[in-house]
């Protein structure tokens, strides 16, 4: 069953964002036309996205970012924050006959499209855009799905004018990702790295830990790193297929993992390819580097001997457009990388797959975006949450993704994984995690 859609004008960003609502998360195919006469003919389901209704019909009153094709300063009458239901919205609209007192689809696309990270802001220290600065913060709404509630509310209220009108089924979707920015703490570092990190330890009087280094590396015990065994225990237990991103940069201050051409390294990620998919982690100094990262991207792939279309950014450095478009330019399809580091949630508003919109360019692409919801070292380093804190706060976006049937997608590294200094307690925590995102799946 089609849907017919009255608009004013045609535009990409309309059509992205009908796709997206009707067609990717409803399940409803749709096409869109301008002429009132057809509208009004026809007679299956129709929706009108508007200035005023015509006559019964479902109508949804429209601002004008959707109609538009620049990229300017959001006026605060738009981005004002009203009270719906138990949420919040933005883009209100005032017209009685209207769906909404808001602009579901113009607040969507403006979260999902990350319209905000295309205008002036003040980046971090990594130069990233902060999660202080997005609107779902300061509408305290970070953690809430919008776009999929919308999208479910916009659904409920057609199958009021619709009753024949059927949805996709769709289920809760658990993916868990990995991180190796160091696959060991001590083995394969090398001599010098060995012996530099060793003075230093000396000169802090830090007997313990060379104690430590000394036992792995005479392998009288397990590297604390090496925790990719009990992650192939799990995968196995609960059937998962996770996703590892590796860092192959050359070493640098913020890219410190084994050189790629260590045999022990290659065995790893030949490893975990046989269990899992492998993504590229493109290091920090190669932000912005095509060059680097087409480096980067070669090199895994000839350890793994096939083609490398996923990535997620070390750090989560991430600048729009051009991280992206400089992916795209390498022939990668996934990227992981839509997430905050410093809160946990939705920092696109939606726990799904969606694909990545230019605004620059005012035009959809053939990149797939899947935003995680929550880090370890978020809850650990930024929230400064102990395990039982954090096992909440994960219980707590779990419960809101499988709400409406959404994905979730937990980034998490190995070394947290090892139960030894920080991460005490945090091994525990992860398989609790796993079975509680997997009880009622």
């Amino acid at each position: 069953m089609e849907m017919l859609i009255l608009v004013n004008k045609r535009t990409n960003r309309l059509y992205y964002i009908f796709e997206l609502i009707f067609k990717d998360l409803l399940g409803i195919n749709f096409k869109i036309t301008t002429d009132n006469e057809v509208f009004t003919s026809y007679d299956g389901p129709k929706f009108h996205y508007g200035t005023n209704q015509f006559w019964n019909e479902p109508f949804q009153k429209a601002s004008s970012l959707l109609y538009e094709r620049n990229i300017h300063s959001i006026p605060d009458s738009d981005l004002k924050i009203i009270d719906h239901n138990d949420t919040k919205a933005i883009f209100p609209v005032y017209n009685d006959k209207s769906m909404f007192p808001f602009d579901p689809f113009a607040a969507s696309f403006y979260l999902v499209s990350r319209y905000e990270e295309y205008l002036p802001h003040v980046r971090d220290k990594y130069s990233r855009f902060q999660a202080k600065d997005s609107i779902l913060f300061k509408m305290n709404m970070l953690e809430k799905p919008l776009v999929n509630i919308w999208a479910n509310e916009i659904g409920d209220k057609l199958k009021e004018f619709y009753p024949e009108l059927q949805f996709k089924k769709k289920s809760f979707t658990f993916i868990p990702t990995y991180d190796v920015d160091a696959a060991w703490a001590y083995k394969n570092k090398g001599v010098v790295r060995t012996v530099v990190a060793t003075i230093r330890d000396l000169s802090n009087f830090d007997f313990k830990e060379i104690g430590t280094r000394i036992r792995v590396l005479t392998k009288k015990t397990k590297d604390p790193f090496y925790t990719f065994d009990k992650q192939i225990k799990w995968q196995k237990e609960f059937k998962l297929r996770p996703i590892y991103f590796i860092l192959c940069g050359e070493y640098d201050l913020y890219d410190k993992n084994t050189p790629l051409r260590n045999v022990d390294f290659q065995n790893l990620i030949k490893k975990l390819g046989d269990y899992a998919d492998v993504g590229i982690h493109p290091s920090f100094s190669s932000f912005l580097n095509v060059e680097k990262i087409k480096t980067e991207i070669q090199n895994l792939s000839k350890v793994l001997k096939r083609e490398i279309t996923k990535s997620r950014q070390h750090y989560l450095r991430l600048n729009l457009p051009e991280s992206y478009k400089k992916l795209i330019q390498l022939d990668i399809t996934d990227d992981y990388t839509m997430g905050y580091a410093s809160q946990v949630g939705f920092r696109a508003g939606i726990a799904d797959t969606f694909r990545f919109f230019d605004l620059a360019q005012d035009s959809s692409t053939n990149l797939y975006i899947h935003p995680f919801a929550v880090m370890d070292g978020t809850l650990r380093d930024y929230l400064d949450l102990d395990c039982e804190k954090s096992f909440e706060k994960v219980k707590e976006l779990v419960t809101e993704v499988k709400k409406v049937n959404g994905t979730f997608i937990l980034l998490w590294h190995n070394e947290t994984l090892s139960g030894e200094k920080r991460w005490v307690g945090w091994e525990t925590l992860y398989e609790n995690i796993l079975n509680f995102a997997l009880e009622t799946k």
